[in-house]
């Protein structure tokens, strides 16, 4: 028998996905699930319950669980004694400006794939790779599973995701829906796993494909691949089912709060009406820190901080980059005008109950 997983995230395109689903597959067959991060704004679980009892469908609500890997880095941190360092570096190049190759110890250049690898140097005093005492005692006072999976899920990495490294989609979603699915396909049914994918979305899925092949008992289907941000909200009005209420409230997105990718616009929208939020993130950010080796961790990634740049060149100035990078200032910079300089003289002007859409919902 072929099961219909529809992944609902509370947001548009996984609405008009379900509505699609239901409107042609046994009523049976479908079954939406929800990755709950633990980092979504109230109104998405509230919208969960409308959407049950709208379309009369049940829900299964999914959440990932790290305590084992908590307990191991306990352990971890408890037993670590190691004792080299590790170091920035910087490339090598001649009086002329030209690159110097790497030699091995014998004098040969080192290759790698046809090209002569560039020698490099160590920068500064470098940095101890091990856990300190203090350091030791910090995380290992806080490392304690909240039961909040986002939250879990940095306090064990000692980071928060960034663009690069976006952990928390593959760990608190991604993960967790292949796993659901695949307990399906054990149990003997065949899947096809119903996924809310536009191509003009972004750039990374202007090819995505309408249906796909993931294993033998397994297919991906993407019914609004050719379809717009407002034609997937007509097909829900057409059928009498509202919005996410967030998206009248500024967001553009209705997953994570803030998302670790939000946009300059949609953090001051989210620092004007909830303002709990932020007050949450700062909390989680001292939380997180204490578990990071280095002592400090910020919500948004400070990659291009002036402080993390002169940081580069092996200055021990964690605390800087901290108090540079960390959730009140990102929110201080959100309510500048362009340029990052100056303060919007009208963003005071928010309105906490007053509609704003991004997508025009509120004419």
């Amino acid at each position: 028998m072929i099961k219909h997983v529809v992944s609902f995230s509370g947001g548009k395109d996984s609405t008009a996905t379900l509505l699609i689903a239901l409107e042609n597959c046994p009523r049976e067959s479908v079954i939406p699930i929800f990755c709950d991060t633990g980092n979504e704004h109230d109104d998405v679980h509230a919208y969960l319950d409308y959407i049950e009892s709208t379309l009369n469908v049940k829900i299964i609500r999914l959440k990932a669980d790290f305590s084992e890997q908590i307990e191991s880095k306990r352990m971890f941190i408890a037993r670590d004694m190691r004792t080299r360092r590790k170091y920035a570096t910087a490339p090598v190049f001649d009086a002329e400006g030209n690159p110097v190759p790497k030699r091995d110890s014998r004098g040969n250049v080192v290759m790698h794939k046809g090209e002569p690898v560039q020698k490099t140097k160590k920068i500064g005093g470098g940095q101890r790779v091990r856990w300190t005492n203090k350091g030791k005692r910090r995380a290992l006072a806080a490392l304690y599973p909240t039961g909040n999976p986002f939250l879990d899920l940095c306090m064990w990495k000692g980071r928060f995701p960034s663009r690069k490294a976006q952990f928390c989609t593959e760990e608190l979603k991604r993960n967790m829906a292949v796993e659901f699915q695949l307990e399906l396909i054990d149990q003997g049914h065949q899947v096809l796993s119903w996924q809310g994918v536009r191509r003009d979305e972004s750039h990374a899925r202007k090819d995505a494909k309408k249906i796909q092949r993931m294993n033998p008992k397994m297919w991906a289907f993407r019914p609004l691949v050719d379809m717009t941000a407002m034609d997937v909200f007509e097909l829900a009005e057409k059928r009498g089912v509202l919005p996410n209420p967030l998206y009248k409230q500024g967001m553009g997105r209705v997953g994570c709060m803030p998302c670790i990718n939000c946009k300059k616009e949609e953090l001051r929208q989210i620092a004007g009406r909830f303002p709990y939020v932020i007050e949450q993130k700062k909390d989680w950010e001292a939380k997180v820190s204490a578990c990071s080796k280095r002592g400090y961790a910020t919500f948004f990634a400070s990659t291009n901080s002036p402080v993390q740049m002169k940081g580069a060149a092996g200055r021990r100035i964690d605390m800087d980059i901290f108090a540079e990078a960390n959730i009140e200032q990102i929110v201080i910079w959100s309510k500048t005008t362009r340029g990052g300089k100056q303060l919007n003289l009208l963003d005071g002007l928010i309105e906490p109950t007053a509609c704003s859409s991004a997508f025009g919902l509120c004419e």
